[in-house]
């Protein structure tokens, strides 16, 4: 099977505030705030969701393709794609525009706050899901708000699954956006943040969102994740993490297992745990596209956490 992995394409540059935001921003003042974050240390990765998950899943041996709109100031980034083996045969470059720019400040307790430039990704309506050949399962991550609602829409018309995952996109929909969006997608997967405001936004409770997909996967940060279907209620499990270096990503990384799980028919015990422990292992290194590993080292390290094989 064939992944084709619609999203943003971005430079991320991550920055570390070695103190507590609370420390610095006044509840009393939060309606006229002024603060400044010194941040000592600084990176600039290869990151934006389409790419990351895109990685991640080639790292697992699965077969996906990124499709989305870059800038004239790609070229490190695209080599850096070729050098993954990764495919840039659905990237679009914008004329006069800069690739996704993300900014990004973690403080201590790995709280964020990111401002991000689309630049080039505003135009990903530009890309058609039907100029994509040979295409089994797809997922919408967050992107153009105009490219996220075309290409759900070309998935359904296509007859090809897909994942819908509004992540941090969730801000340019409202509630009649969202429920569309469900009678589309065949699995939603959201942080329990990201489930509140949809919850919010379109006034339904988990088991109507959950009638309507075959799959609403929750993840909820230390307290493992959640998959609910119609037949059942999945827990699982937390993977204890060498050390926490960077959140950034992990979400991402999380959805890279989800699709190769469906791409192989595991069940959803096996497949919520490889995106589980993908969600792991990425948060112990700095930046999304820096871990690495090999299947035989994966199936290893999985055999070991959940004493189980797939």
């Amino acid at each position: 099977m064939t992944a084709l992995i619609c999203g943003s394409v971005a430079y991320d540059h991550i920055m570390v505030f070695p103190d507590q935001f609370k420390n610095h921003i006044l509840p009393d003042k939060i309606h006229m705030l002024n603060v400044s974050f010194l941040v000592p240390d600084m990176r600039r990765e290869f990151g934006g969701c389409a790419g990351n998950i895109a990685y991640s899943l080639k790292l697992l041996g699965g077969d996906g393709i990124p499709m989305a709109t870059v800038g004239t100031d790609f070229s490190a980034y695209a080599q850096w794609l070729d050098q993954c083996g990764i495919s840039q045969k659905y990237l679009t470059e914008i004329a006069d525009t800069y690739t996704g720019q993300a900014f990004i400040t973690t403080d201590q307790d790995d709280n964020q706050i990111t401002a991000f430039h689309p630049g080039a990704m505003a135009e990903s309506h530009q890309n058609k899901v039907s100029d994509a050949q040979g295409i089994t399962i797809g997922i919408v991550s967050p992107d153009g708000r105009e490219g996220m609602i075309e290409h759900a829409q070309q998935f359904t018309e296509a007859n090809i699954p897909f994942i819908f995952d509004p992540g941090q996109a969730m801000p340019l929909f409202n509630g009649d956006d969202l429920k569309n969006f469900l009678t589309q997608a065949t699995w939603l997967t959201v942080n329990d943040y990201e489930m509140q405001l949809f919850l919010d936004k379109t006034k339904m409770t988990p088991a109507e969102i959950a009638q309507q997909v075959d799959a609403l996967i929750i993840t909820r940060g230390s307290a493992g994740a959640e998959i609910i279907t119609a037949e059942k209620n999945i827990m699982i499990p937390v993977v204890k993490v060498e050390g926490l270096l960077d959140p950034t990503g992990c979400g991402d990384a999380f959805r890279s297992g989800l699709l190769y799980g469906l791409m192989n028919h595991l069940d959803w015990e096996i497949t919520g745990r490889i995106a589980s422990l993908l969600g792991a292992i990425k948060i112990a290194h700095h930046g999304t596209q820096n871990h690495s590993f090999t299947m035989d080292e994966f199936k290893a390290h999985f055999k070991a956490t959940f004493d189980m094989e797939f």
